[in-house]
């Protein structure tokens, strides 16, 4: 299911990245009492009673000659433009400013549901510092203390109101879901025709989700396909097209989608700071991962070449270490057949059940070979594991003291895993949990 998507929009210093934090249940916005210093968007999850969604914390608008006041807008236009729904934050204790107003004037050109929201109003005393803020025209103003936490249970409650429901394609269990996700210009769409081409058995273009994505669902060798296509539903216009931030928040809603995550790189440009976030996105998601090197054609070559470029693909993307990497040329097709069978692979394995008798035998050998690790003289004592789902493949350790599984040991155990049972383009979650 595809997450509805908020967007905290307002001038600089109004609270943005405090409301952000406390929704999302983490510090991962800078807070600083500094106008404009939250400069990038920043993405996330959150949940309440019962709905998923992803959030969006924006750098504040502004009127004013510094010099990224203007990317700020931008930043804040393009999230507007991406949310389902809108959360316009001012500052109670400084009333409505002109920066406020200009802010107004933004939202008035979206359709988008807005709700006003007036920070900082911490203590019920405080509340008449709202009535000035209806002269926005935004209905009626939500008191709320981002320090305090307070009135936050009734901004998501009004968000939740709005909410799409459904309008996502519904598709057979054994179709296989996958997109293209990357920085702007490194091929994706080119990818896509060439796959669709190479195959010539488009079956039709109908929209994916609400929000008007493409999917092109085809068959090939008895296994049908749907290519969730972000490169084609891209906004045209000089914001979305002359930085890489953009494709983020397409990416997301394009990964929720996906069973399989194609990070395409472009061989002539290397790998970017940007191509890590992006590919993060599906690591995090749990989604099955393949790296795919476009304009592999561009790139002179010896017989070292590839293994070189592979190393720094390891390198840049150690978090990435069970995706495979494929290189191809999707403007001159070679190497274009070696894809989907990777993409078939990786799918299976994203999908895979171990039996929990086989699962235990590895267990038990992996502790023989290296003894469970003590902390302040209690060891960790590993009583039995189950796989517990798919997509990706999770499992469950049972143990006496679930803080004694270090993250150094928790590797080891998914390494001695992979190496039983494979799970290439897969990620794996381990939970430990303390038997009762």
């Amino acid at each position: 299911m595809v997450k509805p998507v908020i967007a905290i929009v307002g001038r600089p210093n109004v609270g943005k990245s405090t409301i952000f934090n406390r929704i999302v249940g983490e510090r991962i916005s800078i807070v600083e009492d500094i106008p404009g210093v939250t400069r990038d968007r920043i993405y996330s999850s959150g949940e309440w009673l019962n709905h998923d969604f992803n959030i969006i914390d924006t750098g504040g608008i502004d009127i004013g000659d510094e010099p990224f006041l203007e990317q700020i807008r931008q930043q804040a236009e393009v999230a507007i433009d991406e949310a389902d729904v809108i959360i316009f934050l001012t500052n109670g204790r400084e009333g409505v400013t002109a920066a406020d107003e200009e802010v107004a004037k933004i939202l008035y050109k979206t359709k988008k549901p807005i709700i006003l929201a007036v920070n900082k109003i911490d203590n019920p005393e405080m509340r008449d510092m709202i009535y000035d803020f209806y002269a926005l025209g935004f209905g009626e103003p939500i008191p709320i203390s981002g320090s305090h936490g307070l009135g936050l249970g009734d901004l998501l409650d009004a968000a939740a109101k709005h909410f799409p429901k459904g309008g996502e394609a519904e598709y057979d269990e054994d179709v296989i879901k996958f997109s293209l996700i990357g920085r702007p210009n490194v091929g994706k769409s080119s990818l896509v025709n060439a796959i669709l081409r190479e195959d010539r058995v488009i079956v039709s273009n109908i929209a994916g989700t609400t929000r008007d994505a493409i999917d092109s669902p085809y068959t090939y060798e008895g296994q049908e396909y749907v290519i969730i296509d972000t490169a084609g539903i891209r906004k045209k216009g000089k914001v979305y097209e002359s930085t890489e931030k953009y494709s983020v928040l397409r990416a997301l809603r394009a990964i929720e989608r996906s069973d399989v995550v194609l990070v395409v790189i472009n061989a002539e440009e290397g790998i970017i700071e940007q191509d890590k976030k992006i590919a993060g996105y599906a690591h995090e998601a749990g989604r099955a991962v393949v790296i795919v090197v476009n304009k592999w054609d561009a790139i002179e070559k010896d017989e070292k070449t590839m293994k070189e470029f592979e190393q720094k693909i390891r390198d840049h993307f150690l978090f990435l270490d069970y995706a495979p990497i494929v290189f191809l040329s999707a403007k001159t097709k070679k190497r274009i057949h070696t894809l989907l069978p990777v993409i078939n692979l990786a799918s299976e394995n994203h999908s895979m059940r171990v039996e929990t008798s086989v699962l235990n035998d590895i267990i038990m050998d992996a502790v023989a070979m290296n003894p469970t690790p003590t902390d302040k003289g209690k060891r960790l004592k590993i009583y039995y594991a189950t796989q517990v789902a798919v997509k990706p493949p999770t499992f469950v350790i049972f143990v006496n003291e679930p803080e004694l599984l270090h993250f150094s040991y928790e590797r080891f155990l998914e390494n001695r895993i992979r190496d039983a049972f494979g799970f290439e383009g897969t990620p794996i979650k381990i939970y430990a949990r303390e038997r009762k």
